[in-house]
């Protein structure tokens, strides 16, 4: 950005006024003032299992265990945990912790919480996976509990990182639109709620009687800002203090700066594609004369391997998001320990894409619009925008449609897309299969990110054993040959693996990622 956009854009961009707290000397306050790219939807926290809900809900509510940047389960409201059989985890929660309104944390409360995760309607990406396996919530004393499981699950303790605990006593009867209009925005957490404007704004402050350290910032306010131009104006004004999805061009100049830093991580997440490979026809596929296709040409597996010779994804990585990031070698990124090993990046082969597509019966290609969210993750749009660039060399006329994530992924949920680009995070290989790839069924909690309704028997068949095989090498056996059987069929796309960047006020605050979904978390930011 040079300087003339710059001061365009902080003419548009009210000051942030500081509380008549934050203003006083000498009481120790603190202010920290965020600019976010994304608004949660929601702050019901069994509501929606997505990046953005996620990282604003655990500021208020507290999981169980939690996973640091490594992707290792360390302690939270649980101090202790551990599997007594292969159907049985014994939990022992922290002495004293209580909600922000004084009602103490009880066992009951975690029976509470996975019961209540079903009964929650409409949720647009359910939490079910993680407590459907769930068959009882054995009460041992007023801190230890035991969960007894329908089937073994060796990632139990790794899916209640994703729980968020509510209180049996105050959210009883509370509907999803209590908690958004903060009447039941009541938890456990570092911060209470303040105040909130679906779509602008968040207002927290310190919860004094936290169970944990206690957190240097008096207040927090998060600004939801999509457009990037506009959170790194506010920064360089000083009406922010900490930015995240740093735009890719201003990364550099933003890390040099007399007055700024940038705070990065390697990240747990992948940017696909997610092709409609099911349907007969597909509504957004066309010949070139725009008139619909009789058939689905996605549901040729040529198809989709020619989608992805297309993709330049090096050029994308390397040029596109000036190194920020890695191209893709497989769906599940490099922080999943179980992932295949020893795969090359996805190959760039623009002629071999032509020759399957001629293969397939579309020598001359199709008619494409591919759709994606804008303002979701840095760089999205442009992503989207080479993407379609390289499918259009092959022959595959592509246009794009972005569209603010709320409404993206409504959509995406029901299906309106031929082809969309989105991202997962995860630090195991087989949450992304079960989230994302295995057969859709609500019965069984799979799939509640599959989209596009995708179902291959074979990956199946391997990807629901690993989910109970308590043996870590079979275990591991049968997620690779999932992940092997996803790698031919191409299922998904996947594209390249995000860097995740913030920049802050070098004299007022540092950023230190807690975790590697690159969440912005106020916890994760300490004063200068």
């Amino acid at each position: 950005m040079d300087r003339r956009q710059i001061l365009a854009l902080l003419a548009g961009l009210a000051p942030i006024p500081l509380t008549s707290a934050a203003r006083a000397a000498g009481d120790g306050a603190r202010e920290l003032r965020l600019g976010v790219v994304t608004a949660p939807n929601s702050l019901d926290p069994h509501f929606y299992q997505s990046p953005t809900n996620n990282q604003t809900l655990k500021q208020i509510f507290d999981p169980l265990v939690v996973e640091n940047l490594e992707g290792r389960i360390r302690p939270w409201l649980a101090e202790t945990w551990r599997p007594i059989d292969d159907v049985t985890w014994e939990f022992k929660l922290r002495p004293g912790i209580r909600f922000h309104d004084g009602t103490p944390l009880e066992p009951e409360d975690v029976a509470f919480s996975i019961a209540r995760i079903p009964a929650v309607p409409n949720s647009p990406g359910s939490f079910i996976p993680f407590v459907r396996n769930i068959a009882d919530v054995i009460v041992v004393d007023r801190t230890t509990f035991r969960f007894r499981s329908k089937t073994p699950n060796p990632f139990l303790d790794r899916d209640f990182t994703s729980v968020l605990i509510l209180s049996r006593k105050i959210h009883a009867n509370a509907a999803t639109a209590d908690f958004t209009s903060g009447r039941y925005a009541i938890g456990t957490g570092a911060f209470r709620y303040a105040g909130f404007t679906v779509g602008q704004q968040l207002d927290l402050v310190r919860n004094p009687d936290f169970w944990g350290a206690p957190t240097p910032w008096s207040r927090v306010r998060a600004r939801f800002i999509a457009d990037p131009g506009s959170r790194v104006a506010g920064l360089l004004a000083g009406d922010l203090d900490l930015i995240d999805a740093v735009p890719i061009q201003d990364v550099a100049h933003l890390a040099a700066g007399p007055g700024t830093a940038v705070f990065s991580a390697a990240s747990a997440t992948t940017a696909y594609l997610f092709p409609d490979s099911t349907r007969d026809q597909s509504p957004f596929v066309t010949d070139r004369q725009g008139a619909p296709l009789p058939r689905n040409p996605f549901r040729d597996p040529r198809v989709r391997r020619a989608l992805s010779l297309a993709i330049n994804r090096a050029g994308i990585v390397n040029q596109l998001l000036a190194g920020q990031g890695i191209p893709a070698d497989q769906f599940a990124p490099p922080p999943a320990a179980d992932r295949l090993p020893g795969r090359p990046p996805l190959p760039y082969d623009p002629a071999g894409a032509k020759r399957l597509l001629a293969e397939a019966g579309y020598p001359e290609g199709f008619g494409l619009t591919i759709h994606g969210p804008s303002g979701f993750f840095a760089g999205d749009s442009a992503v989207l925008q080479a993407i379609a660039q390289g499918l259009s060399r092959v022959g595959i006329e592509t246009r794009v449609d972005t569209l603010p994530p709320a409404t993206f992924f409504g959509r995406a949920t029901n299906r309106d897309f031929s082809l969309f680009l989105t991202t997962y995070a995860a630090t195991s290989s087989v949450d992304f299969l079960r989230q994302v790839v295995l057969t859709k069924d609500p019965d069984r909690g799979t799939g509640p990110f599959n989209r596009q309704l995708y179902s291959n028997p074979r990956l199946d068949e391997n990807g629901l054993a690993a989910l109970t095989e308590m043996e870590p090498s079979r275990r591991l056996s049968l997620t690779h040959a999932a992940l092997t059987e996803l790698e031919s069929d191409l299922g998904i796309v996947p594209v390249f693996y995000p860097r995740f960047n913030w920049a802050g006020r070098r004299s007022h605050v540092t950023f230190e990622p807690g975790n590697p979904f690159g969440h912005t978390n106020a916890l994760f930011a300490k004063p200068v």
